[in-house]
Parts: C-alpha cells; sequence; structure tokens
C-alpha cells in the first residue's frame, strides 16, 4: 500500500475498520448488561470472513462495543462490562491480564551522558561475532521494529526512522503515538539494526536500512496480545519485508493458557508471511526448554513461521538467561552475558544491555541486509538464506555454568541444528 502523502491516520483506516457499535437499546425483556463501566480492552476471535457489522453486533449483544476489527484475520479489541467475556465465549475472547512483560535486558550500565561525537565502534564486539564490520544496507529495505518506540531525534538513527510506516498500537489500534517515552528499550534494539556508519557512537549491522517503530510496549514493559496483533497486520499491510519482536506476550502460559491468544497471534503472524513479512522475535530470558513448553509459551517466537532466537555472550556459547529447545529455536545471535553486553543506542546516548532482545535485531541486520542484496527475495527465500549461511555450532560438551558440578541445560541435536543454537550463530553475507 503506498503511504505517499497520506496521513497516519488515513493509514489506520487501510488497516482495520475503526467501530463504535453501541449496546442496543433495551427491550421488553431484561438486559443482562450491567450498570459497571466499560472494561478490557479483551482481544475477540471471529469466524473467518466475518464481516465488520456482523462481528460489532456479535460484540453488542454481549454488552460491549468493539474498537478495531481486522477483517483480513477476523481479529477484534472491544469493551464491555465485567461479563463481556462470558456472553461472548470464554473460547472467543481474551482480557488482558496486567502481567504481560517484555524479557527484561540485563542491564550492564547506563550512560545517556555519552557524547555521540565520540567513536566507540570499538566496543561492538557482536558486530565482529557475526561479520557485521563492513555490510551496508539499503534505504528501501525497512525493517518493523515491535518495540516500546524508537527515538528520532537520537543522532545514529534520525535519518534511519521511516515516519511513515510507524504507528502507536499500545490500544490494540494504529494511532500516532510511535514514539517512545520513558522506556529505551525500541531505541537500543533499533540501534543494533540500523545505527548509521558515520564514524561516531555506534553503527548497527545493516547501517543504511530504515525502521519503523512500531509501538507494542508501553514504559512498564508490558505487551498486550492486542497489541502485537495491530503490530504484526500495520506491518504487513505496509509491505515492511521484516519484523522484529524482542519480547514475549507473557502471562499466557502452562498455568494460564489462553488458546485466544495464541490463535489470534498465529492469524496475524500467517497474514504477514502471506504477505511477504519475515518475522524475527526473541525465544525470552526464562532460561526454559521450550521444547517442553511451547504449547503456551513464548509468543511469538514459538509460533510457525516466526524465526526464534536464542542468544549467546563474547564465547559464543547459549548465555544461561537464554531460553532454548530443539524444533523452536532456529538462530543464535551475540545477546551478551555477565559484563559483556551489547552496546547500542539509547535516548540522550548509548547503552549496554544483555538478552534475548539484543540478539535477535542481530538477525533482523543480518536479513535486512540480504533483502538489500536481493531485493526479489520474499520471507520465505530470507529465511533460507539466513539458515544456510549461518555458523553452525555444536552442542557443548559441559554446559555447568556456574561450577556447582551440575548441568544446568540439557542441548539436544546435533552439530549443524540443535536446541540451543538452531542452525547455528548469524553470519552477515
Amino acid at each position: 500500500m503506498a503511504m505517499s502523502g497520506r496521513s497516519l491516520a488515513t493509514a489506520a483506516c487501510a488497516v482495520l475498520v475503526v467501530v463504535s457499535a453501541q449496546v442496543p437499546a433495551a427491550s421488553a425483556e431484561p438486559s443482562p448488561c450491567t450498570a459497571a463501566g466499560r472494561v478490557g480492552p479483551y482481544l475477540v476471535l471471529f469466524d473467518r470472513n466475518t464481516p465488520q457489522y456482523v462481528a460489532a453486533s456479535q460484540v453488542a449483544n454481549a454488552c460491549g462495543t468493539m474498537t478495531g476489527y481486522y477483517p483480513q484475520i477476523a481479529v477484534g479489541v472491544a469493551k464491555g462490562d465485567p461479563g463481556f467475556a462470558r456472553r461472548f465465549g470464554e473460547d472467543r475472547a481474551f482480557g488482558t491480564p496486567p502481567a504481560a512483560t517484555a524479557p527484561r535486558p540485563k542491564v550492564r550500565s547506563t550512560d545517556p551522558a555519552d557524547v555521540p561525537g565520540v567513536d566507540r565502534t570499538a566496543e561492538e564486539w557482536d558486530l565482529d561475532a557475526v561479520g557485521a564490520r563492513h555490510g551496508t544496507g539499503s534505504p528501501a529495505v525497512v525493517v518493523g521494529v515491535l518495540d516500546s518506540g524508537i527515538d528520532p531525534a537520537h543522532p545514529e538513527l534520525a535519518r534511519a526512522v521511516a515516519r511513515k510506516d510507524s504507528a502507536g498500537c499500545l490500544t490494540g489500534v494504529p494511532d500516532s503515538g510511535w514514539a517512545p517515552t520513558t522506556s529505551p528499550h525500541g531505541t537500543h534494539v533499533a540501534g543494533i539494526i540500523a545505527a548509521a556508519r558515520d564514524g561516531q557512537g555506534t553503527t548497527g549491522v545493516a547501517p543504511g536500512v530504515r525502521v519503523a517503530s512500531i509501538k507494542v510496549i508501553d514504559d512498564a514493559g508490558r505487551v498486550t496480545p492486542e497489541a502485537v496483533v495491530c503490530g504484526l497486520v500495520w506491518a504487513a499491510e505496509h509491505h515492511l519485508p521484516i519484523t522484529n519482536s524482542s519480547f514475549s506476550v507473557e502471562g499466557v502460559s502452562c498455568t494460564q493458557s489462553s488458546p485466544v491468544v495464541r490463535e489470534a497471534l498465529a492469524r496475524a503472524v500467517d497474514y504477514s508471511s502471506a504477505a511477504g513479512t519475515l518475522n524475527i522475535a526473541a525465544a525470552t530470558n526464562d532460561g526454559v526448554n521450550l521444547t517442553r513448553w511451547s504449547a503456551c509459551a513464548a509468543l511469538p517466537a514459538g509460533l510457525r513461521d516466526v524465526i526464534a532466537v536464542s542468544a549467546v555472550g563474547r564465547d559464543g556459547v547459549k548465555a544461561g538467561y537464554s531460553s532454548y529447545g530443539l524444533g523452536v529455536v532456529d538462530l543464535a545471535a551475540p545477546g551478551g552475558d555477565g559484563n559483556d553486553c551489547v552496546l547500542s543506542t539509547v535516548p540522550g546516548g548509548y547503552a549496554s544491555l544483555c538478552g534475548t532482545s539484543m540478539a535477535a535485531p542481530h538477525v533482523s541486520g543480518v536479513a535486512a541486509l540480504l533483502a538489500s542484496e536481493h531485493p526479489d527475495y520474499r520471507a520465505p527465500q530470507l529465511r533460507r538464506a539466513l539458515e544456510t549461511s549461518a555458523r553452525p555450532i555444536p552442542c557443548p560438551a559441559d554446559y555447568d555454568l556456574n561450577g556447582d558440578g551440575l548441568q544446568d541445560a540439557f542441548c539436544a541435536g546435533y552439530t549443524g541444528y540443535n536446541g540451543f543454537y538452531g542452525h547455528g550463530l548469524v553470519t552477515a553475507p
């Protein structure tokens, strides 16, 4: 969809239908609706190809108001009274709990007062690890950074931010609130991908490409499923070839499972993949075996067609915090560990952070370089190129990280494909 000359509000209308379906007037029969105020938001599912007016009517009949609808995948966002989910069907509606959070990066140091003019590229050991010292990307390639927002004033990113492809999605409906407020997370991730090679500050894996700020993480680190649906559909509608998701929709675990969330996110991923978008996601910082828990954890990383990325330290060994799992993890990348975190941009300067949040954008950056070299590549070709060019890493013979004589995790598989590193360490072309 061409964005030239159009406002964000106009673009939003192309992505979803914003509705205002009110509760019908009371009839002769007693209304099941309560006088309590609207709560939510609720993520709601409909049969595929359900028209907007039918979806709105179903929500209204359950004492709700639909605030947005994605007809492409028959997923909506609604508000309702406290009994809305029960009336609508708990197998079709999910009220977001407050426990949804981004993987918490391990902070080694923050130095926002650093002068951007100081060249700090010698500190970027991660670029050497993936062979990304000299690559340059094309401004025609835009990576959708689903995160907490990207600082458009940072000197390393000022020319990289694709404003017309950016949107805020915190409410589940796209708006103009894509800039960060207090969280540095999204700016850090964006810098790993696209910080300028200008002899100052840091340099990204793919300098020259652009990044779209798609805000799905709030300042408390919360990530709601409706925000992620909004972000994925927005990226697909704007024909972004790559998205980076350095978060996990938590609050949806094996003890608090929600097939509604999994189905909604799966539909959004399937839609974006069919539109040509390659989705890349962090494997989470929970240090768990996702093969055992993939049915109910690590979303969106655990979904089909999403490239899940584990984190390694400077020594090339899986970081203890990084989740893993044969058949779930696809690639590994530098996320840092201990005192060797990943230096990148934050509002006002630079910071060193550790986490799978930092690993995933290395893969997104390499994917952007590949897309720059091969503009005809779509998601399947980009994925194949990433996997075949990765440097295989065998399972470690000994994974006793704290020296207590016990293995801290068990790596299944073989050198070319295993649960710690997938196909191996991502490598720049």
